[in-house]
């Protein structure tokens, strides 16, 4: 049965589907139903909830409670983010496995509560200090932000990293109909020999991310992490392709853009416009392949983003710059709609035609 529920809400859903019992967050709009959703229904199913004095103290009790075994999340949204990343820093060093959301809002600064993807380079490139990553999903619907949601849980244990849903204003706040299924794991799920749990029987275990030895110790700690993020992008790539077989076009567009983009490839089809497109689901790991190989056929690409330019860098990477990259995108809570993106694509197209 599917139920009527916020993107926030349904996000919640998931977690505690997939068994997250501990969660901490502090209120930013528009992700405010997150923490307040959680605060009742996490003491239900016999989690704990804590709503922490900041942004930074949340993110640390993430790092106590996985170390201690539990599944857990904190979610915020832009300037909340950017206090958690020393903390996230650390999570990542250490391996310690956990969810993050951010809902993002326009920036920079406090800048407004509309929706944006202006976090998308913090997001994807190691908003903290040092060589890390993050796997990152990128939701368009309400029915995937919920299945994201608890396949992040898995693949956080299954490759002990911390995981990134990078939604936004519109995903948090709209509603739709999602059936609540069951949660059944996506990955193997490893034992987590790495819990501090009492050393009764073995031998004792440390979690740290302070190496004060000689400086080949912090290297071949970064050797070890590199290779497992190397691991990841040879296994984990998500992504969506609509019409692209014979397109001349491709718009390229994620998260709730991609929703708005897929009207405008629609009517550009229906106008004998040879359009398709590409929505990238990992955004970290980024599917290189699908563009790779729609470079050698499609002859241009538009990128469609809430932001000043960021995530056209990486489609530029994945193409290798063998075709003209085009935009439509502005940063501060700018908002595509269908008919702006196809007007962009039908230019676009008479030009090709006038080549």
């Amino acid at each position: 049965m599917k139920i009527l529920l916020k993107g926030n809400e349904v996000m919640c859903e998931a977690a505690i589907q997939a068994g997250c019992r501990f969660f901490a967050g502090y209120p930013i709009t528009p992700q405010n139903e997150v923490p307040e959703y959680m605060s009742h229904r996490m003491p239900a199913v016999g989690g704990a909830f804590v709503q922490a004095e900041s942004e930074i103290a949340a993110i640390n009790m993430l790092f106590g409670a996985s170390a201690a075994g539990a599944r857990c999340m904190t979610s915020s949204s832009s300037p909340g983010i950017s206090l958690k990343q020393e903390g996230i820093s650390y999570i990542t060093a250490a391996e310690l496995p956990c969810v993050i959301a951010n809902m993002q809002r326009g920036g920079p600064g406090l800048g407004n509560i509309r929706a944006s993807q202006a976090d998308y380079w913090q997001a994807v490139k190691g908003g903290g200090h040092g060589d890390y990553r993050l796997i990152v999903l990128g939701p368009s619907t309400l029915p995937e932000l919920y299945t994201l949601t608890m396949n992040a849980f898995d693949y956080a244990d299954h490759y002990r990293n911390p995981v990134l849903i990078l939604g936004d204003g519109i995903l948090g706040q709209m509603a739709e109909p999602v059936e609540l299924t069951p949660y059944a794991p996506v990955v193997d799920l490893p034992e987590k020999d790495f819990v501090l749990d009492g050393c009764a029987g073995r031998k004792p275990r440390v979690i740290k991310t302070l190496y004060l030895r000689p400086a080949l110790e912090l290297v071949h700690r970064n050797e070890l992490l590199q290779a497992k993020y190397d691991k990841i992008s040879s296994e984990l790539s998500l992504f969506e392709e609509i019409e692209t077989a014979d397109a001349e076009l491709i718009v390229a567009a994620y998260g709730i853009t991609a929703r708005i983009a897929k009207g405008a490839v629609r009517t550009a089809r229906r106008n004998g416009l040879k359009v398709g497109m590409i929505r990238p689901i990992t955004l970290w790991p980024f599917p290189e392949e699908p563009f790779m190989r729609a470079a050698r056929t499609a002859e241009k690409f538009l990128v469609v983003e809430m932001s000043n330019g960021q995530f056209i860098e990486d489609v530029k990477l994945a193409t290798a710059c063998r075709r003209p990259v085009e935009f439509l995108g502005k940063g501060g809570g700018w908002y595509p709609t269908p008919e702006a993106i196809f007007e962009k694509i039908s230019t676009m197209c008479e030009k090709s035609l006038a080549d």
